[in-house]
Order: structure tokens, then sequence, then C-alpha cells
């Protein structure tokens, strides 16, 4: 009995032994690598070629991928229609930039139409109502480059939409946005009348306007489309063709009521918009992987600066140093938003997704300059935990989440 007793023991502690080891956890390491973004570089070297002062290479802890198996192709991906990357270069307009190219690709997947639009035509009209708004609340409201998704619908439905050859907001001969001036100018000239209490409506926006049609141009009051003249409007109602009242956007913050609309936070929501829709984790995850099983592309925002983002090898990853897999919730991502290492940094078009190892990957077009570093200019593969963890919000046809928003309380 006893040598039986003792080869149970002993095969017992064999076994579990061999659990250990078939279940260990992954442990990722980081190291210090300099900070390198050569596509930004290039197109600044000529801007800042009187500049005298040599600055000394930034130092970023970033997450060592030394022998991962990580995608290295768009070919892995199921991949929707969607216009060629573009740059925004020197601007904040990475909001317009992704929920453009979003509505394109639905215009695509709706009416099977490929039209290209002009996000500097709803940048234009969106700083109009950015000063508007400054003047109306005598200088207590966010006057930046940024905006969310919602702003780009909310400017087609008061001022349309023009096609992107005919409003390009360059100027002749130039290849890149350069917005650094201009919003120098029109910050420095609200801040002017927030000093001195000149609310003259009327005045300011001439003003901006005035700056605006110096750097971008003016805007055209219609287009020609088979040789018939459009107005804007009627160039969304008769050409784009969408309803824009299908576009919903999502959140998934545990500090607001889940299943209620609620306000987006940050300071880019500059007009407090309160129509976003808050739902646990779970449904927000479960919507994005609907969506892109069911021909869908998705317009999303949220936090790039991570120890796991890596431009030059074109991926985001949530390192387990940072937390592991398994403990990614909704306490995790509110943790990280309430001491702000989560922040609504950047707008993106997810295009694609592809299946490895029971998680997505998704195929991100980024109008960034850091997707130009790596080999595939313009795109990011995404891990489906980094999404999880730190991207804040989507936008995305009502279609994709019917489900989810029987749950509101408010008739949808």
């Amino acid at each position: 009995m006893k040598n039986l007793l003792s080869v149970v023991m002993v095969g017992f502690i064999l076994l579990l032994s061999k659990q250990g080891l078939t279940q260990e956890i992954r442990r990722d390491t980081g190291k210090m690598v300099e900070y390198r973004n050569e596509f930004l570089d290039s197109i600044t070297v000529v801007a800042d070629s009187f500049r005298e002062e040599k600055e000394e290479p930034e130092i970023k802890f970033k997450m060592d991928l030394s022998g991962y198996d990580l995608p290295t192709s768009p070919d892995l991906y199921t991949i929707y229609w969607h216009n060629p990357p573009i740059s925004q270069a020197h601007s904040g307009m990475c909001w317009c930039f992704c929920t453009t190219s979003y509505l394109e690709s639905e215009i695509y997947r709706i009416h099977k139409k490929k039209l290209k639009l002009s996000e500097l035509y709803t940048v234009y009209h969106e700083y109009i109502e950015k000063a508007r708004r400054f003047v109306r609340e005598r200088g207590n409201s966010e006057f930046g480059e940024g905006s969310e998704s919602n702003a780009v619908t909310r400017i087609w439905r008061k001022y349309g939409v023009v096609p992107a050859e005919s409003y390009s907001g360059l100027q002749p001969g130039q290849i890149f946005h350069d917005h650094r001036q201009m919003f120098e100018e029109m910050n420095d000239f609200l801040q002017y009348v927030k000093e001195n209490n000149l609310w003259n409506e009327d005045m300011v926006l001439g003003t901006i306007r005035s700056i605006l049609n110096h750097y971008l141009g003016e805007p055209p009051s219609f287009v020609l489309v088979n040789g018939k003249k459009l107005t804007p409007l009627e160039y969304l109602e008769k050409e784009v063709k969408l309803n824009l009242d299908d576009y919903v956007d999502f959140l998934s913050l545990l500090e607001k009521p889940y299943y209620q609309q609620v306000e987006f936070p940050v300071p880019d929501n500059w007009w407090h918009s309160s129509e976003y829709y808050n739902v646990p984790l779970e449904d927000f995850m479960a919507i994005i992987k609907n969506a892109v099983r069911n021909n869908h592309t998705i317009c999303i925002g949220g936090d790039v600066s991570e120890a796991g983002y890596n431009a030059h090898a074109e991926v985001a990853l949530v390192p387990s140093f940072d937390i592991p897999a398994d403990y990614i919730d909704e306490h995790a991502r509110q943790f990280r938003f309430s001491n702000k290492t989560t922040e609504d940094d950047h707008g993106i078009h997810l295009v694609g997704y592809y299946e490895k190892d029971g998680k997505d990957w998704y195929l991100i077009k980024d109008s960034g300059s850091g997707s130009r570093n790596g080999p595939h200019r313009g795109y990011y593969f995404y891990h489906e935990d980094y999404v999880k963890l730190k991207i804040l919000s989507f936008m995305v046809h009502r279609s994709m989440a019917e489900e989810v928003l029987a749950k509101f309380k408010v008739a949808q």
C-alpha cells in the first residue's frame, strides 16, 4: 500500500510539472530605442533648415519584438475596399481623414461607387464652427486642431461635401499639408479677442475665414458633375447618398452608465456631444468583430503612445510588462483613461482583419506620419488586445449593432 501511494504521488507531481511547463506565461521584455520618424523628418527639413540648434535623439522605452511571429503583410488579411492611404502631414486632421476614408468605404459598400472626397472642405468649416462657439462661450470653448468622427457627419449635414479634386486645401506646388502657421495665427487672434472682450461674431468669423482662405483657399460654392452644377449639399444628397443617421459612435467607459448615451469627456469633443453609446467592453469588442466579419470597415480612435506601438515594425501590441492579456478588462481600460495613460490621441480606419492563434489582427489605414516609416506606407497591424485596452471609441453603421442598441433606454 505504501509503495502504491508513493507511485501515485510521483505521478501527480509529474503531472503538475508537465502542466506548469505547458502553461508558462509569456513574458515580454523592453529596450531603450532612439525615436525615429523619417517621413516627418523628410517633409520638415526644408521648413526648418534655418534652425541652427541641433536636437539630441529622443530615446523611448519600447517593447523588444525580437523573435515574434508578427503579421508582416496586408496580403494575410481579409480587406475591404478603401481609397489608398494619404498623409495628413503637419496637421491635426486625423479625425477627418479617417472618418472621410470610412464614409468613402461605406459609399462603395452600399452603392459600389468609388469616390474620393475632400477632407479639407470639412476641416475648413469645422474651424468656422469652433470659432463661432469660442465667441458664443466667451472663450470657454476648446479651439484646437483635433476633433471627433461625428464632427464630420455634423459638418456634412450643415455644409455638404465636395470631391477631393475640387478642394485640396493645398497651394499651387505644395505637396504636403502644413497647418502650423495657419493654426497659430487663428489661435493667437482668438486669444487676442478673449483678452480684449471683442465678442463680435461677424468680425471674428470674417477674420478666421480670411486666414483659412489665405492658407487653404476659398472652398467652392458648387461643383460640376457630368456637366451639371451641384451645391455641396446637393452633392451630398445626389452623389454621396448616405443616410448620415445610420452612423453611430460607441464608447466603453466604466465611469459612465452603460446602455445610455453619454458625453465623450475629451478635449476634442469640443462641442460636448452626448450622443455616444456607452457599452460594456464585451459588447464593444463584439460589435467590432461582428462588423469586420460582415464586410464592414470601422472608424476607430484612441491611444497610440504605448511601448508596444512600433511604427517601423508597423504593429500595435500590449506587452505583458504593461498588463497580461487575460487581465485586460473594463477596469484596466478605465484605470488608464482616468490616469491619462490612455488618451484620445489619434483617429484611424480599420479596413480588414486576420485571425491568428485565436485572436484578431486588424489592418489599420493611418494618415499619420508614423505609418509611413515601415514597408507598407500608410498601414499598421493592430492586435485585438491593443484595441481592447487602448481604443476608446468607434463609428460604425448601426446595422452592425442592432442587438446592443436595443438595450438602450432611449428609443432608437
